[in-house]
């Protein structure tokens, strides 16, 4: 991916460090605001080294945004491992500096156009009930609630979500 601006972030790629970066925004915010620990940090930087150790450049997006050389925010869509579902939207964060700038909204932006781009027709997501911001940028993108469960793959004591696109 070649790098972009919109004042004041750099948006980019992958460069190194970026793995490390985007596991640690997750880590810290989750464990302070939810209380996650070992279990959600393992999960998220396997699943992610994963990804980006097998990502197909036509198919897949890893998108990082960056102040100076600090991570700002990450978003990715996994279209070759999305299943039947479609393109999978995963690792989206933006860190607690930048909450309320537009940064999220732009990274959401990012990732629809790709999957405009490349003809990811259906594009889903999980989440779980309460992460209320994240929440409203789905659905202006046109994400709905499709199903909740008491399921709790990230071993934090939520209710999961599967938000789905609609395909186009």
């Amino acid at each position: 991916m070649s790098k972009s601006t919109t004042a004041p972030f750099v948006f980019d790629g992958y460069r190194p460090g970026a793995l490390a970066a985007v596991v640690a925004l997750h880590a810290r915010y989750y464990a302070r605001e939810w209380g996650f620990g070992r279990a959600f940090e393992t999960k998220v930087a396997g699943e992610l080294a994963g990804f980006l150790d097998r990502a197909d450049p036509h198919d897949d997006l890893f998108v990082t945004a960056w102040r100076g050389e600090e991570l700002a925010g990450s978003i990715t869509i996994d279209a070759s491992d999305g299943g039947p579902m479609g393109a999978h939207l995963r690792w989206f964060i933006v860190d607690d500096g930048t909450r309320g700038t537009g940064l999220g909204g732009a990274l959401m932006d990012r990732a629809m156009a790709f999957c405009d781009k490349r003809g990811h027709e259906r594009i889903w997501l999980t989440t779980f009930a309460g992460l209320d911001a994240a929440r409203r940028l789905y659905e202006k993108h046109g994400f709905a609630l499709a199903d909740e469960s008491e399921a709790d793959q990230w071993h934090g004591g939520v209710r999961e979500q599967l938000f789905r696109h609609p395909a186009r």
